[in-house]
């Protein structure tokens, strides 16, 4: 029965959109219009452009900045286009209609002399500062099984799912140089339910909202936001803690932070940053907290699956709880070509050890493994 519940949770994620596969033959479409339209728009013949799975990677080493930023504009406008990257290199493989328009041996992500650029303008595709994966409260779409190893948080079996997005809403280029900055929203919903109870019981609800910020220079990238956090205990739950000693929180609070990222070869990056609350409640809530954290994602694709491994594990620490260690860890494969939405499909196993990331019970020490799918940009 707990599967069956688990299942009927996943169910209320859009899984039933059109599932999207990149085949090279789209590629080999995407890197002919994308000769075309350099030609046509800005006069440069470039016969040697590479496309893997929607991605363009363009040579601009004898291209002046102002050339640079429009053609990557110019790329971005084309159908079925997920990224672009620049090349320093100017010498590239052509591409002819007998091979395969995309293969890449090894790894893209050892190059230093590459970075990718996303187009600008009004709401714009992608985001410069990538999610963070193991962070349990980044704003995105996810279902997950959880096993908690102690019954304190009113259950072994927890069923979490979360539902949020962040969203550009503006991006521009710094001047004529490759320096990119977006504005725009981050929100999220989270929420945990008791699979062991008769009703699959609602046990919290954290709802975020944020107005952020971010940049990014090559492989280094930033985000900043301003947000609103506030949680809420399920009503089944009351019910059942009604003759209890459990005390609720009015937990709600605003705060700011910052997170530095710096993405290194062969598909690791590391960031951290921190921030402090300016208005809470309750009021005596400690203000400052830190996060940090390193992610691997293999720049080697399993090519019979089109899925990459990925591990990573997010750190947090909160003056509120002296400061003691808050790790979230997590691993498993992404989907390159299968996608819902827009969005890549990862399965994930997980662990938590820490102080509990659900709002209402902050200040319970909690423990868990578990299994989710999570979907990203």
């Amino acid at each position: 029965m707990i599967y069956l519940r688990l299942i009927a949770i996943l169910g209320i994620m859009p899984l039933s959109a059109s599932f999207t596969y990149a085949s090279t033959s789209d590629d080999a479409y995407i890197a002919g219009y994308a000769t075309g339209v350099l030609k046509q728009n800005l006069k440069l013949d470039m016969p040697s452009l590479m496309v893997r799975d929607g991605v363009i990677t363009l040579p601009v080493a004898n291209l002046e900045a102002a050339d640079r930023a429009k053609a990557v504009q110019l790329l971005w406008e084309i159908p079925g286009v997920n990224a672009v990257k620049t090349s320093e290199t100017s010498n590239r493989q052509p591409m002819d209609s007998t091979s395969n328009p995309v293969r890449i041996s090894g790894d893209e992500a050892a190059s230093a002399t590459e970075s990718t650029l996303l187009s600008t303008g009004l709401l714009p595709k992608g985001h410069l500062f990538k999610p963070l994966l193991a962070d349990t409260r980044w704003a995105h779409f996810s279902a997950a099984y959880r096993n908690y190893q102690s019954n304190n948080f009113d259950g072994r079996d927890i069923g979490s799912v979360s539902f949020g997005e962040t969203i550009p809403f503006y991006r521009s280029n710094f001047g004529q140089s490759t320096v990119q900055w977006e504005t725009g929203l981050q929100a999220g919903v989270f929420s945990d339910f008791n699979l062991g109870a008769s009703s699959s019981d609602l046990l919290n609800t954290d709802f975020i909202a944020a107005i952020y910020s971010s940049m990014r220079a090559d492989r280094f990238s930033a985000f900043g936001r301003i947000y609103h956090q506030s949680s809420h205990l399920g009503d089944e739950f009351l019910l059942r803690k009604v003759n209890t000693k459990f005390e609720r929180v009015n937990l709600s609070y605003e705060g700011a932070d910052l997170k530095l990222s710096y993405e290194l070869p062969y598909g690791v990056r590391l960031y951290g940053g921190g921030g402090g609350l300016f208005h809470k409640e309750p009021s005596t809530l400690k203000v400052w907290s830190a996060q940090y954290g390193i992610e691997f994602r293999s720049p080697w694709r399993i090519d019979f699956a089109s899925m990459r491994p990925i591990v990573a594990a997010d750190i947090k620490n909160y003056d509120e709880n002296n400061w003691s260690t808050d790790i979230s860890a997590r691993a498993g494969v992404e989907f390159e070509n299968l996608q819902v939405l827009g969005r890549k499909l990862q399965i994930l196993a997980e662990y938590y050890n820490g102080f509990s990331p659900s709002g209402q019970f902050y200040k319970e020490k909690v423990e868990y493994i578990g299994l989710g799918a999570h979907y990203h940009f």
